[in-house]
Order: C-alpha cells, then structure tokens, then sequence
C-alpha cells in the first residue's frame, strides 16, 4: 500500500496528478466523510493513495456525467 500520513503530502500527490485540491477542501471533505481516509488516532489521518487514485477517478467520471447534461 502506497499512504501518506500528512495532507501537505497528500495535496502535493493530488497536484502530481492533476487533481488540485487546497487544504480546506480536504479537510471539508475528511468532516462529510467524502474522501477515503483513516484515523488511527486523534492526531493522525491516513490516506492510501490506492483507494485516493480510485476516489479520483470516480468524481472525474461524475464530473464528465454532470457536464454532459449542460
């Protein structure tokens, strides 16, 4: 499994792939629960860049669907 532990290193894998998002999306994201994430600990959030790369994929393909409507 590929994780980071930090979202600084998780921001820069999302800017590595062209899927930009600032720091207080994802922790926007973390609180609705929308983003695939663990907590092991109060203090520590980690994110498999596996299921991170899937959970990309997915929003990109929703996104092609809701813009296909317009």
């Amino acid at each position: 499994m590929r994780n980071v532990h930090r979202i600084k290193q998780l921001i820069s894998y999302l800017d590595s792939v062209d899927y930009p998002l600032t720091e207080e999306e994802i922790y926007d994201l973390i609180l609705k629960r929308e983003i695939p994430h663990k907590n092991p600990n109060n203090s520590l959030i980690v994110f498999d860049l596996d299921h991170i790369d899937w959970w990309i994929n997915e929003n990109r393909t929703k996104n092609r669907s809701l813009n296909s409507y317009y």
